[in-house]
């Protein structure tokens, strides 16, 4: 048996990195891309902050469910933030296949504020995503103990790029 949960655990890695690398490089291809005769969805950015900020609410939760013992609802609301992120997901790249990119009008201090927050919500975006793969399935696995290694470093990152995104929306939509 212990030989089954290695070669599937191998198997899962191997897919956590094709994935951790083709989903920014596919996310930054359809960047380029827009998609002829359909106008800009502007509607789509407070809905995909909204589902940011959900998903910061329902991780935090996530993790006071599992310090109280309840591993049926931290898997539900854990579930919920990794569906509630994939939407998020498209929905961004949908509306950047249908309009441009919003040029952050602030000045002085608060333009490299908003700067820093951006990048660094970029940069993390990308990197939570192998953490949080990694997560799921060590969870999914019963490698629980790892799974609680690799949480305590997946969950600051995922709630730092939920939270900075719901404020990169705020810092920006003056400007839309």
């Amino acid at each position: 048996m212990l030989e089954d949960t290695s070669k599937s655990t191998k198997r899962y890695n191997i897919w956590i990195w094709i994935l951790s690398i083709i989903i920014p490089i596919v996310v930054a291809v359809l960047f380029t891309v827009r998609i002829p005769g359909v106008e800009r969805l502007d509607f789509l950015p407070p809905i995909y902050a909204t589902t940011n900020a959900i998903t910061a609410i329902l991780l935090v939760l996530a993790v006071i469910q599992i310090k109280k013992g309840n591993r049926n609802a931290h898997e539900l609301l854990m579930k919920s933030c990794i569906v509630l992120s994939a939407l998020f997901l498209v929905m961004y790249v949908v509306y950047h296949m249908t309009s441009d990119s919003t040029p952050y009008g602030g000045e002085g201090v608060i333009r490299y504020v908003y700067f820093f927050i951006l990048i660094t919500h970029i940069v993390l975006s990308i990197t939570v995503i192998p953490f949080v793969l990694l997560t799921y399935v060590r969870a999914i696995s019963g490698q629980f103990r790892k799974h609680k290694k690799i949480a305590r470093i997946t969950f600051p990152l995922w709630l730092y790029v939920a939270v900075t995104g719901v404020i990169v929306y705020l810092m920006i939509s003056p400007y839309y």
